[in-house]
């Protein structure tokens, strides 16, 4: 199949530094491939969805050069797939209702831990309400060895979780009747057709669940490749919400520049040492460097 890679940022605010070098590597590694680069605009989440984001997000990106090869695709759009998906998960009797709330969810997975036994839901819910009104619904996880997920990170290497252990039964819907993430993500990937997925390392602990539910539903897996976040000054990852600001789209090959260093890449031998004076030239050498980086065949 031919290589199909997205970049998915959510429309909570304007594209910060972190976002970029996401968007680069994602960018990079589909030019590398020869192949399709796509944008999803993840809008589900309605509270924190700010006005305007989107057609900010996708101005900035066409400023910086990365323009997606196909229309832009919104989440809020696809209710009606998450459904779908999630109906066929239920007729297999893989969800179940729950009724916990997040104090007794934290509660509970506090008196486990002065236990020394898992930290993952504890399935309180698993066997019925007990009374309790339905809030969410959670997908059922193996107690067997089919729990354990592995998977071959491209630039991370191989990566194991335990999903009965470390996660338990997750959240598809949550009590406020939105579609959790990791069921909109793994719907999405698969009817674009995505093959990989290049993203933050930050995202690196849902990926066992999206590998779960690609199997419950019978979907394909893409490949995986998680790169290391971007970090303030207190070691916390850069983000909308802890101040990071908006790209200056007046100096597109700076910023850029950067974020190939904090991709590791090496233009002409020192990323600091010559001053790009087009776009084109920057993606050029960048996407000789990431295909280096990564030993691909351009």
């Amino acid at each position: 199949m031919s290589y199909r890679g997205r970049f998915a940022p959510s429309p909570t605010g304007p594209l910060h530094f972190g976002s970029l070098v996401s968007a680069l590597a994602s960018w990079l590694d589909a030019r590398a491939h020869h192949g399709a680069w796509l944008v999803r605009i993840e809008d589900m989440d309605a509270p924190r969805t700010v006005p305007g984001a989107a057609q900010d997000i996708l101005a900035t990106l066409e400023r910086f050069g990365m323009r997606a090869d196909e229309q832009p695709v919104w989440q809020s759009t696809r209710i009606a797939h998450y459904q779908q998906a999630f109906e066929q998960l239920k007729a297999a009797g893989l969800v179940y209702p729950c009724g916990c709330t997040r104090k007794e969810i934290a509660d509970s997975l506090l008196h486990a831990h002065t236990r020394n036994t898992t930290l993952a839901y504890p399935g309180t819910c698993r066997n019925g309400l007990h009374g309790k009104p339905a809030r969410a619904w959670r997908l059922r996880v193996p107690d067997d060895d089919a729990a354990v997920i592995a998977f071959e990170d491209r630039w991370q290497g191989k990566q194991t979780q335990n999903l009965a252990t470390e996660v338990g039964d997750f959240v598809l819907r949550r009590a406020d009747d939105q579609w959790a993430y990791q069921l909109a993500v793994v719907v999405d990937d698969a009817d674009a057709g995505i093959t990989h997925i290049v993203r933050g390392e930050d995202l690196m602990d849902s990926t066992a669940r999206q590998i779960y539910l690609q199997r419950c539903l019978g979907l394909p897996t893409p490949r995986y490749l998680h790169v290391p976040v971007v970090t303030n000054q207190y070691g916390e990852k850069l983000s909308k919400q802890n101040g990071a600001s908006a790209l200056d789209c007046d100096k597109p090959l700076e910023a850029l520049s950067a974020a190939a260093r904090h991709l590791g890449l090496d233009l002409d031998g020192d990323a600091s040492a010559k001053a790009y004076t087009t776009l084109d030239d920057f993606y050029n050498a960048a996407t000789a460097a990431w295909s280096e980086r990564m030993r691909l065949a351009i």
